[in-house]
């Protein structure tokens, strides 16, 4: 049960629930619930249309009563974020089988979503809670997420809750410049092939630390060239802000440039393989498979320290960790925009980061264990019952 389900995916959870099932049903039968748009690859939930115009959330609520309702039959129920985790714990309640529910981010460290959702924003976090508190198991994607579901959630029993990290197919996601005969995205952007680029990818919210970067981003080498490659922002207020900030950005300095389409996974493949350094300046982040992807591409990573980030980047092996402390943003801007011209200026460094990156991706986060490791959880829970 998930809301994204291709084509339809912009968020990590995503792309996690994309890979989990395609290995998954080499070990099992699986079914996919979904939301938005038909498709033939999945059985598709939308919202009553009598709330039409409705808060987002009670929207969602509706849709996840059909997901609920036309679960039967099935062993185990598996819900991904708030958006799926009531229509796991109802179908759950209907036809007596285990719930399982990945926690991709938790709604109490997600406090700025109030100005997307309003009170939308209460309902979100109690519909999280509510399928916490009964799940059979609870899986997080790090230790440092298990960390948060435990202090966020003191209720729940530690032995309820199981760390099954993200993954990342380093088939699709390696090393090199465009496929031959493709549109090449760096020169569709108009990039300079000869300066240093730190990329970032990632949708514009407060939890992705887009404004940071772009403080940071005043202190940056000029030789470095930035690429943002940054849109589907959750308000309108987040979206005028961050172009406001970048149109100040750009009038300061030059190798500026601002991708506001979601752009297919080869393009993002060439940009990032192409940078010299990736960037993740999140303030919130359970693991964070932007960094995976980079990783797999050979790329240096700078990020914050927070989450399950460094769970994936090695401070001093694959990149740097930036510490981030909420009541001293300038202090972390400044100390990312630091690392940032430390690696970016150092092309020898960022490649040897670049290369232990891969083999870490290509070593310690296989999809095909994931699901193995997820299966386990399944049959656990189907004894237990």
């Amino acid at each position: 049960m998930t809301r994204e389900y291709p084509p339809e995916v912009y968020g990590g959870a995503g792309v996690h629930v994309t890979e989990l099932v395609a290995q998954l049903r080499r070990l099992c039968t699986v079914d996919v619930h979904c939301m938005g748009a038909p498709r033939d690859t999945a059985t598709v939930h939308v919202p009553d249309p009598a709330l039409a115009g409705a808060n987002a959330a009670l929207t969602t609520l509706s849709a996840e009563l059909r997901m609920a309702h036309a679960a039967a039959g099935v062993d185990v129920v598996h819900s991904h974020t708030w958006y799926s985790g009531l229509a796991g714990h109802l179908a759950a309640e209907l036809y007596d089988v285990p719930h399982v529910l990945t926690a991709h981010s938790l709604e109490p460290r997600r406090p700025w979503k109030a100005e997307q959702l309003g009170g939308g924003y209460r309902i979100s976090s109690w519909s999280e809670r509510n399928a916490v508190q009964y799940a059979d198991a609870v899986i997080a994607v790090s230790e440092g997420m298990r960390l948060d579901v435990l202090d966020a959630y003191p209720f729940v029993d530690p032995a309820r809750v199981h760390v099954v990290r993200n993954g990342i197919d380093t088939t699709t996601w390696h090393p090199g410049p465009a496929e031959d005969g493709a549109e090449s995205a760096l020169e569709r952007i108009g990039v300079d092939p000869e300066r240093p680029i730190v990329a970032f990818v990632g949708r514009i919210t407060r939890q992705k630390g887009v404004g940071h970067l772009i403080a940071a981003a005043h202190h940056l080498d000029p030789e470095i060239q930035l690429v943002l490659c940054a849109g589907a922002p959750d308000t309108p207020e987040i979206a005028a802000e961050t172009a406001r900030a970048v149109a100040e950005l750009q009038a300061t300095r030059d190798g500026v440039y601002w991708v506001q389409e979601m752009l297919p996974v080869e393009s993002i493949r060439e940009v990032l393989s192409a940078a010299r350094v990736f960037v993740c300046p999140s303030v919130y982040e359970p693991l964070g498979i932007v960094n995976l992807e980079a990783m797999a591409c050979e790329t240096a990573v700078v990020a914050s320290d927070v989450g399950g980030i460094p769970e994936v980047v090695q401070d001093g092996v694959t990149g740097v960790l930036v510490h981030y402390d909420s009541y001293e943003p300038q202090e972390y801007e400044r100390a990312l925009a630091a690392a940032l011209n430390d690696v970016a200026g150092d092309a020898a460094r960022a490649a040897e980061y670049g290369r232990a990156g891969r083999d870490r991706a290509i070593a310690e986060f296989s999809w095909a264990q994931i699901a193995r490791q997820t299966l386990t959880v399944y049959q656990d829970v189907v004894n237990r019952r």
